[in-house]
Formats: structure tokens, C-alpha cells, sequence
């Protein structure tokens, strides 16, 4: 397994998909800081740990921001996300795979599994998009294991308009699919807020993380229907996970442009969360972690995962 930095340390742990394996990876503060706790990363739905908290634009990643303020950085990656955690097996190709109940107990093997190695009670959780649905249902089953949770273009439950969509059980992604979500946000007389250069670099790891996806025309990624599904069905009325449940405290971070995250959305989940904070990143949409402005971001998100 390829090392992003050479102080990574890779875990596959058991899934509670009999006879399938997670992968986690690990990277600690720098040596001679004192660990502040253990953050893990929840992916959303189309892109794993690797190209997100992971992923180093011109030579920084999140990841490195949050090890440098003393925390020890796991990333998870879903069941057929990236490709060193197993796929899944051949199923019903009408009945979207990794759903939220499903995609919850996979975080909770992983939540235990770091809980253990590193000795500690609990742990935070930085979650994105379909990650925060994921995120919340686990917290509402399990709050004992949680600290803290930053939920980042948060999906919310919307008053239905029209019956949801229903997906496959495999969707294929290609890079012009995902250049034209990126940026389909940002305002016409605004400057771009991702940078071309970033994203073309972005991509090639993107098509690296499925084996297959360079022989399809044109190149595509398969990922797991399950994660869109669930968003389209909160659109339509059904939140996957009940957002009362949760008990530990929860910040709300989301971009000016986020249309999946639009201010009502934010505010549905500030009513229902018991414990929830909200701030909104000028200048950004629902892919900030990769835009110009990350780096509020990543401030935002340290300064209440240490409490300041």
C-alpha cells in the first residue's frame, strides 16, 4: 500500500461484512508533540480519505494542518471507496450498495478499532456531505465514543417536492462529472474558487483510486449508488439518521455558494441538533476542502475541535 507521507502507518480491519476488510490510515502529530486526541475523517460520497484530508495541494494537506496542532489524523474509507478497502461482493445491480445504516456500522468498526489502538475513551469526527448522515446516525446509536463532530456541506432533510430518484447499485463518475460539480456553484461573475491546475492533479489521483476506471470510455470511477440515494431521499423528505439523537456537540461548516447546504438547511439541522454551532466560508461551495479558501476552513474546524 503506497504511503502518502512516510510517517503513515495502514491498518485493514475487520468489517462487520463477513469475510471483508476496511482500510484505515494514520498519521500522528509531529514527534515530540503531545497528542491533543484522535480526529477520524468520514469521506462523502464520491471521493475517499486519500483525495480529501489526505490530499496535498502544493504540498499541504488538511491532514498536516491538523497533525501540526497536535492530533492524531485517521482517515476511513468506505466499503468500494478507494482500493484498499474491500469492494462489495456482486448483488442486485437495482439496489444501490453502501447506504447509511450500512456505511454507520463500518465507522463504528473503525471507531472502536482506533478507540483501542490509542488508548483513549473517544474521539472526534470530521465528517463531509452523505459523511455527516453517516456521522450522525452512528452518533445517535453510539454517543459514548464521540467528543466532538464537524459536519462540512451537511446534508439535511428538505420538505418533499417529487419522489427521489432511484439509483443503481454502482454509479460511474467520470472527470468532466466531476469538474462540472465542483464548480457549478460558483456565481457567473465571480472568479474561480478551484484551482484548474489543483484539479487536473486531483483527477489523475482520482482515476488512480479504481483500478478499472482507465479502462472504461470514457475513464470513470465506480463508487456505490447508496451515498446519492440517500442524499435524494432527504430531498425527498427521508433523512436517513434523526439528528435529535445526537449528544455530542457539533459545528456546522458550510460555503457561501453550497447549494446542498443552503442556509434553511443549516437551519433545520441547528433545530434539531441539541448541541450544534453553525459558521458559513465566504467565497466557497460544497467542495471548500479543495477551493482557495480551505485554509479557513481548516482553522474553523481546529479551533472548535480543541475547544477554542
Amino acid at each position: 500500500m503506497q504511503k502518502l507521507d512516510p510517517r503513515e502507518t495502514h491498518f485493514r480491519i475487520p468489517s462487520p461484512r463477513a469475510g471483508l476488510h476496511l482500510f484505515l490510515r494514520h498519521l500522528p502529530p509531529p514527534e515530540g508533540k503531545p497528542s491533543r486526541g484522535a480526529v477520524l475523517y468520514v469521506h462523502g460520497g464520491t471521493f475517499s480519505s486519500a483525495l480529501s484530508i489526505a490530499h496535498r495541494f502544493d504540498g499541504r494537506s488538511w491532514r498536516d494542518a491538523l497533525c501540526d496542532a497536535g492530533f492524531d489524523v485517521w482517515g476511513l474509507d468506505f466499503h468500494g471507496f478507494g482500493h484498499f478497502s474491500d469492494t462489495y461482493p456482486d448483488s442486485d445491480p437495482h439496489t444501490p450498495l453502501g447506504r447509511t445504516a450500512d456505511a454507520s456500522r463500518q465507522l463504528e468498526a473503525a471507531v472502536r478499532f482506533i478507540i483501542a489502538h490509542q488508548g483513549v475513551a473517544r474521539l472526534s469526527l470530521i465528517a463531509h456531505s452523505w459523511g455527516t448522515m453517516v456521522s450522525g446516525h452512528f452518533a445517535g446509536r453510539c454517543p459514548n465514543l464521540i467528543d466532538r463532530m464537524v459536519f462540512f456541506g451537511a446534508i439535511a432533510r428538505r420538505a418533499p417536492s417529487a419522489e427521489a430518484p432511484k439509483l443503481p447499485a454502482w454509479r460511474l463518475i467520470t472527470l468532466q462529472d466531476q469538474w462540472d460539480r465542483f464548480t457549478a456553484d460558483v456565481p457567473p461573475n465571480e472568479t474561480p474558487v478551484l484551482s484548474k491546475r489543483h484539479f487536473d492533479e486531483w483527477g489523475e489521483a482520482y482515476l488512480d483510486s479504481d483500478p478499472e476506471s482507465r479502462t472504461r470510455q470514457p475513464p470513470a470511477v465506480k463508487t456505490p449508488g447508496g451515498a446519492f440515494q440517500d442524499i435524494f431521499d432527504a430531498w425527498a423528505g427521508t433523512l436517513s439518521y434523526d439528528p435529535g439523537l445526537i449528544q455530542a456537540p457539533v459545528e456546522i461548516i458550510r460555503g457561501e455558494w453550497d447549494s446542498m447546504c443552503t442556509d434553511a438547511d443549516a437551519a433545520w439541522l441547528l433545530d434539531a441538533i441539541p448541541d450544534g454551532r453553525d459558521m458559513k466560508i465566504p467565497r466557497a461551495t460544497h467542495l471548500m476542502h479543495l477551493e482557495e479558501n480551505r485554509y479557513a476552513l481548516y482553522r474553523e474546524a481546529e479551533a472548535f475541535l480543541t475547544g477554542d
